[in-house]
């Protein structure tokens, strides 16, 4: 029932702060910021919100800063719409999922590369010994 409850939470926190940000902070620092995931702790006093920024590292940092400093004014407003006896304290999280999928996808090119590299060489490739090392049974033998 717990685990219920904090999934219906950290779905409620998710769309309030999302649509906070949707219609605008005062705060020029702030970029295109996508909230991916909330994960609210068993005893719904903390609230990791997890965002990412598209744009540069320059970017990313002045929004993080922007998150930062509008921590409490967020908190408020979802206390406001939240119909909960304590309002979970925020901490944002940048999502590392477009830097870990870059590096996977880094990753998975390489391997293709490579499995081409391997199968141009065996195409090429001969036997070290005879085509079929395995003995068979000859008529001559059999006498």
């Amino acid at each position: 029932m717990a685990n219920e409850r904090q999934a219906r939470l950290a779905d409620r926190i998710r769309v309030l702060i999302a649509e906070r940000l949707e219609k605008g902070l005062r705060d020029p620092r702030l970029g295109f910021v996508t909230i991916t995931d909330v994960r609210v702790t068993g005893d719904l006093q903390h609230a990791s919100v997890f965002y990412t920024v598209l744009g540069d590292e320059k970017e990313r940092a002045s929004s993080a800063e922007a998150l930062r400093a509008a921590t409490g004014m967020l908190r408020s407003e979802v206390g406001r719409k939240l119909s909960a006896r304590l309002v979970p304290t925020l901490e944002f999280i940048p999502d590392g999922i477009p830097e870990n999928a870059g590096h996977i996808e880094e990753l998975l090119r390489e391997a293709r590369e490579r499995d081409e590299a391997v199968a141009g060489i065996a195409g090429t490739a001969s036997f070290a010994g005879e085509a079929d090392p395995y003995k068979k049974v000859r008529d001559d033998d059999e006498e």
